[in-house]
């Protein structure tokens, strides 16, 4: 289906949604500018290092939570948007609840295997315990020693930028994967976009690549440059000048506004958005340099 089919079907107001998944790379961003098209509210945004984003989520108006480890603009520092909402509450007051990227990836992880939490030690003695309650402070059953409980996190949908999928929802990913299995297990929906639509045999050709089950897949969107301008491997780069000018531009409200204005509410499409981002620019960011894995064999 359309990506404007498939966010006003499976993400509507006060929905939770995981994306962002591979930390830096694969990250959605056709998916969350329709979400912010379509001005949903109070949203729960789940996830590592959403890179801007979050950030351009929570400008919108569109978030009322966030269950992260970091957001920001990874290679300029913070999200001015993230950080208004959290101090001065513009465009409106976000609710943040504090993960490592560790927990985080723990929590979606529980609830994929349907138990009601994942115990861990490396958060102890931290700030991120007091700062979220959730979390939960136990002795082991085993040796009595001090363990943090990490409860599980069922997403609504969550949301995969592939490079390949086929019709029904099978897909392929490869790169750093993140915490994207756990989060595709975890939830009750996954919306699945793709650089491209491929058939059954050509996934069937490499079953170890295949991200998860597609019976829990319930749209697949095809939308070439559908990171940009984050990294997708063996298909393009990152447009490092897209998070600088970003960062530039979004230091006041009016700033973000007028960004707003140039690249949500004036592109309607993805297709759209591409010819805007403009054929000489996308070109620069294709691979240069091929790097294919061996080859290997499935026969017996």
């Amino acid at each position: 289906m359309t990506m404007a089919e498939a966010i006003a079907r499976y993400v509507p107001d006060g929905t939770s949604v995981a994306l962002g998944l591979a930390l830096e790379a694969l990250i959605p961003y056709a998916a969350g500018f329709e979400i912010m098209r379509q001005q949903r509210r109070g949203l729960t945004l789940i996830g590592p290092i959403s890179d801007i984003l979050f950030d351009q989520l929570i400008g919108a108006g569109c978030v009322e939570r966030v269950q992260v480890a970091w957001v920001g603009n990874v290679s300029e520092g913070l999200g001015h948007c993230y950080r208004r909402a959290v101090e001065r509450d513009i465009p409106r007051p976000v609710r943040v609840e504090e993960y490592s990227n560790y927990s985080i990836g723990l929590a979606l992880l529980a609830a994929g295997l349907g138990v009601p939490y994942m115990p861990i030690r490396s958060l102890l003695g931290s700030d991120i315990p007091r700062q979220n309650p959730v979390f939960r402070e136990d002795l082991s059953p085993f040796d009595e020693t001090s363990t943090l409980l990490v409860p599980a996190l069922h997403p609504d949908v969550t949301i995969i930028h592939v490079q390949r999928c086929d019709e029904e929802g099978n897909a392929h990913m490869w790169g750093g994967f993140g915490i994207t299995s756990e989060a595709m297990l975890a939830a009750n929906n996954v919306i699945i976009t793709t650089e491209e639509i491929v058939t059954r045999e050509v996934i069937a050709s490499d079953p170890n690549r295949v991200l998860g089950p597609a019976f829990k897949v319930k749209a697949v969107v095809h939308e070439p440059w559908g990171a940009h301008p984050s990294i997708v491997q063996g298909y393009y780069n990152r447009d490092h000048a897209f998070f600088s000018e970003y960062h530039l531009r979004t230091r006041t409200v009016a700033g973000f506004q007028e960004w707003y204005d140039e690249w949500i509410q004036h592109v309607s499409t993805r297709a759209e958005y591409n010819m805007k981002v403009g054929e000489e620019r996308l070109n620069s960011l294709k691979v240069k340099e091929h790097r294919y894995a061996a080859q290997v064999d499935y026969g017996y």
